[in-house]
């Protein structure tokens, strides 16, 4: 059961003051804000002048869950579980990081060595390190101004 709070203190221009807050407690409610919640691990991707970096937020996991493929220059990042049959029932009110399963594909440069590709689960965050190739990585120099 949910409870609709309607809040008084709202100064609206419209005609009918409490009618945008139904919508907006309708449209606010964990029902339909648990369902638009995507249900895949968040990524950051950076950039360094020898590698690029994915790091992966997957709490809960082990590094046996993980499957990394690379098809051509797509790397997948897979995960299945199966559901854990354990002797506590518990009955959750809200559960927000339950990977069941997810499939996470990301795109490499061409300048991505797709042989030299680490990858390491610590602390509920899969890090993968992807070299570059030799000719790609940045040339600096000091250019002297004539």
């Amino acid at each position: 059961m949910t409870l609709v709070k309607f809040n008084s203190d709202k100064k609206n221009n419209t005609l009918m003051p409490g009618f945008n807050d139904v919508f907006d407690s309708i449209f606010n409610d964990t029902f339909f804000a648990d369902r638009m919640v995507t249900r895949v691990p968040a990524a950051n991707i950076s950039e360094t002048a020898e590698h690029y970096h994915i790091e992966l937020a997957a709490p809960g996991l082990k590094k046996e869950d993980f499957k990394l493929n690379l098809d051509r220059n797509i790397l997948n990042i897979s995960v299945e579980q199966q559901p854990e049959n354990s002797a506590i029932q518990r009955n959750y009110s809200k559960r927000e990081y339950s990977y069941s399963s997810f499939v996470r594909a990301f795109t490499l440069p061409e300048s991505a060595n797709y042989e030299r590709i680490d990858a390491a689960y610590t602390d509920g965050v899969l890090k993968i390190d992807i070299a570059k190739k030799e000719e790609a990585k940045a040339v600096r120099k000091q250019i002297e101004i004539k």
